[in-house]
């Protein structure tokens, strides 16, 4: 009975137990604070990367926007003038385009080998996911802020809660498209694919989420299109936030309200990053 007896000092004790946990859970919240400082550092390191993200949406709000605002005039832009009805657009393109392209980075890490040496570390695969999410997001969010110089030159003016509640929305938008984008990416193997997919994949989203033209007039067909369009539900709450004048959007005779709007875009996000960390957790 002595020998086959256990004795308790044998047994692992709940505090070592506990202790590796708690290790383990540092590790992973380290990874994903590393991932997401990679991201910052890389912005800040590529100057060209912000002041292209910037001039593109100040070219469409200046240029477009002056070239259409006396043909679509105050009625065809919802109820405002045009470069006012564009320049929420433009927040939320600088945030598309930046949230789809920061995914650009998981496939050249893929391409150059340091992809597989994050993927053999000793931390779960969701909490790279997590970082990527936190650092593509933040990255297009400090974008889309640095263009809220350009809003007394259209009209737009903020107030304390208007401005919060844009950014709110910003950061909703930021959160759902970076998640989509690392699907796409997590799937691809090289630059060049990932640079066609997304212009595919990018372009339909960004005319068809309402950010250029109001979506009241539309065809059937291409209304049915941009209700479908997760985009369309960020871009309406950051305009209707920024210009509480502007038209509602409309499904199905439904005035979708702010919260709808948040919703819509919360749930997608949050299906996107799960698929993500799926995907992630096949990838060899």
């Amino acid at each position: 009975m002595a020998d086959t007896a256990i004795r308790a000092h044998e047994l692992p004790s709940s505090g070592a137990a506990t202790t590796r946990r708690d290790s383990s859970f540092r590790r992973n919240v380290r990874a994903m604070l590393m991932v997401w400082r990679r991201d910052i550092i890389r912005l800040f390191r590529m100057p060209t990367r912000l002041i292209s993200g910037i001039a593109q949406p100040l070219l469409f709000l200046f240029v477009l926007g002056a070239g259409l605002e006396a043909a679509i005039g105050n009625r065809g832009a919802a109820g405002v003038d045009y470069q006012q009805y564009l320049f929420p657009g433009i927040l939320g393109m600088s945030v598309l385009t930046s949230s789809l392209f920061s995914a650009m980075a998981i496939v050249w890490d893929r391409e150059f080998g340091f992809m597989r040496e994050m993927l053999v570390a000793p931390i779960s695969r969701s909490s790279l996911v997590l970082g990527k999410a936190l650092g593509g997001g933040s990255v297009s969010v400090m974008q889309g802020i640095v263009l809220v110089v350009a809003a007394p030159l259209v009209g737009v003016s903020f107030t304390v809660k208007s401005f919060f509640e844009m950014l709110g929305f910003l950061l909703l938008l930021a959160f759902a498209l970076t998640a989509f984008g690392m699907v796409i990416s997590s799937r691809i193997q090289r630059m060049e694919s990932f640079q066609m997919v997304m212009a595919l994949v990018m372009q339909p989203m960004l005319f068809l989420s309402g950010a250029i033209f109001p979506l009241g007039k539309l065809p059937d067909w291409l209304g049915v299109v941009t209700r479908l369009n997760p985009a369309t539900y960020g871009i309406d709450a950051i305009r209707r936030s920024v210009l509480p004048g502007s038209a509602k959007l409309d499904i199905l005779g439904w005035n979708v309200p702010l919260w709808a709007d948040a919703v819509i875009t919360l749930g997608f996000g949050t299906a996107m990053l799960l698929l993500a960390i799926k995907l992630f957790d096949r990838t060899e």
